[in-house]
């Protein structure tokens, strides 16, 4: 008898899309084989430290994710025991971070890995982007022309440590994905500038 391949769309949606929560990582990749294919993405609902109830984590979500080729993005609140992580599939010739390829490297070695995320894989190693993986927020570091700039500028300098991690990191990822010499200096010295003045890529509301 022949598998079906029908589509589950859980009734309930935030923002557009559907929203739906996993107690265990075999029913999340039992969704994801059923419905990586032609749905536009998915809230996965995932339970706070300490809410006493049963469902999966962040990074069970986001692991078995890139098996299947889908990658996470927004992070929502929902109430006092709940928040979501938007999950959606990896788009054409989206960049691929080190964790993520650390992952898909992992899920390989361990037999994790499905067709659809590998092919990704596959598409990243032809085109250079997995080569050209770029640094998460945790371990990117200050690019050696930026340090110096900001040493040279001490409004600049001072202000950058104050700034959010998300600031920081938008402000070093651009620095560090300048392909050209003269794109970097561009970067470099507008960022000194705003920093100088006390801005920030996105400010804080």
């Amino acid at each position: 008898m022949a598998r079906s391949t029908k589509r589950e769309e859980p009734a309930e949606l935030h923002k557009g899309l559907p929203i739906a929560g996993f107690e265990t990582v075999r029913q999340w990749r039992a969704w994801l084989r059923r419905n990586h294919d032609g749905c536009e993405g998915l809230w996965v609902r995932l339970a706070k430290k300490g809410a006493g109830v049963r469902s999966i984590g962040y990074e069970e979500a986001r692991d078995h994710a890139i098996a299947y080729g889908w990658i996470d993005g927004l992070k929502n609140a929902l109430d006092e025991r709940y928040y979501a992580i938007r999950f959606t599939p990896r788009r054409k010739r989206s960049k691929w971070s080190q964790i993520n390829r650390d992952i898909a490297e992992r899920l390989i070695a361990s037999g994790e890995m499905e067709a659809p995320g590998l092919a990704q894989v596959e598409a990243a190693r032809r085109d250079g982007r997995w080569e050209a993986a770029y640094a998460g927020a945790a371990t990117i570091e200050v690019h050696p022309e930026l340090e110096r700039a900001l040493k040279a500028n001490a409004a600049a300098r001072k202000f950058f440590v104050t700034v959010s991690r998300a600031n920081r990191y938008a402000i070093l990822l651009q620095v560090h994905e300048a392909k050209r010499p003269e794109t970097r200096a561009r970067r470099i010295e507008k960022f000194v500038g705003m920093l100088a003045r006390g801005e920030v890529p996105y400010p804080d509301r």
